[in-house]
């Protein structure tokens, strides 16, 4: 299995950023010794995927319904070798 890793992650590169949590929520992250920048930094990650993915389904959505309808009317390509070989065994 590859190991993903974003372009950023491997540069290193950060910048410290001050931001406001409830105090009840970060004095527990402190006493069970989460790491608060690496769990930031992944929750970030995930949310920013998340919503260029949004974005990019947003963007395609007219390409994507208009690929499946041709798809739903005249069928994949190589639909017909399939059909072939579930006929003759092969």
């Amino acid at each position: 299995m590859a190991l993903r890793v974003r372009e950023t992650a491997v540069a290193g590169h950060k910048r410290s950023a001050n931001l406001s949590v409830n105090a009840e929520l970060l004095d527990d992250a402190k006493a069970l010794d989460i790491n608060l920048s690496a769990t930031l930094e992944k929750a970030l990650d995930e949310a920013v995927r998340a919503r260029r993915r949004e974005q990019w389904l947003e963007e395609n959505r007219e390409a994507i319904a208009a690929y499946n309808a041709r798809i739903e009317r005249d069928g994949m390509a190589g639909d017909h070798v399939r059909a072939f070989k579930a006929r003759t065994g092969a």
